[in-house]
């Protein structure tokens, strides 16, 4: 078995966007159909380039299925778009191929505001609903963050343990927690990871923007997040980026730092995990990789 798998999120540069959207005052329900079903056949598209380039891991956009989990539109989208899902479904699980999601930044579990709570666990439910749809088992993830401090982070935490208890069981069993670079070190995540008895993926950037006071070294953060993993739920993920130069703390970079990656794959290169690259140019620093360490280069 190849140990480190990577991989990039959301769009593909050399291929049509597979996230294509409309405003709310035009998402009828023929409209957001018409919209979901080109997002899905170019989501294969990528899907296949990235087998035929050997790369293992796609994190699909929120808005694959536009205004999927809004309260005034409703679409059967897994009855209507049944043929475009089962091609996808059919694709990962020949290829072995490893999908996730990520909601966006109006996902906030811990919010203390009661609807923007209830949008959040809707959103979640969708997204879990589209990788049941796609996926054939649980390694398949949605990433979130714990979200804001408001004042009293203690209790910021554990509301997103309590309002987590709210969410329907599909998504509990794909959620995974990730470090931020400004509220909730990778401490605090796992922490809250451990309580919930869920993972946590380790993202080493956001770590060097906040981390935690204890002088712990990289390798024994990450030993602890790979903890967190069940069997079940797949090879413990990691979330790799650099600082855009000249940009605010926290800027993911327009391509991978191969100086930095280097350092980074010293650490990890003999581990099982799975790493997201979140950089703006996408496949073509995972191919940049690929050419400059071989070994990552593998086949299906």
């Amino acid at each position: 078995m190849r140990l480190i798998r990577i991989g990039y999120a959301c769009i593909n540069t050399i291929l049509p966007s597979p996230n294509r959207t409309c405003r709310l005052k035009n998402a009828a329900p023929e409209r957001i159909e018409e919209l979901a079903r080109e997002n899905l056949g170019r989501l294969a598209a990528i899907l296949e380039w990235n087998r035929d380039h050997a790369i293992h891991l796609f994190r699909i956009s929120s808005e694959t299925i536009p205004f999927a989990s809004h309260e005034s539109v409703y679409l059967d989208w897994e009855t209507a778009l049944a043929p475009e899902l089962q091609k996808l479904r059919n694709l990962i699980r020949l290829t072995g191929m490893r999908i996730s999601m990520h909601p966006g930044q109006f996902t906030v579990l811990n919010s203390p505001k009661e609807k923007v709570v209830e949008n959040s666990i809707r959103e979640l439910d969708y997204h879990a609903a589209l990788l049941d749809t796609l996926a054939h088992d649980m390694s398949h993830k949605i990433v979130l963050h714990i979200g804001g401090v408001y004042g009293d982070k203690s209790a910021s935490a554990r509301r997103f343990k309590e309002n987590f208890q709210r969410l329907p069981d599909r998504v509990k069993t794909r959620l995974i927690v990730e470090n931020d670079e400004k509220n909730y070190t990778a401490a605090d995540v796992h922490a809250i990871a451990v309580d919930l008895g869920i993972p946590a993926v380790f993202d080493i950037f956001h770590h060097s923007c906040h981390p935690f006071t204890e002088k712990s070294p990289i390798e024994k953060i990450i030993q602890r997040a790979m903890e967190t993993w069940k069997a079940e739920d797949g090879r413990p993920k990691l979330h790799y980026s650099d600082q855009w130069p000249g940009k605010h703390a926290g800027a993911h970079s327009e391509t991978v730092d191969m100086k930095a990656f280097k350092a980074f794959y010293e650490i990890v290169r003999d581990l099982a995990v799975d790493v997201m690259i979140e950089v703006k140019d996408k496949e073509q620093s995972v191919l940049k990789i690929y050419n400059e360490i071989p070994d990552l280069r593998g086949l299906f």
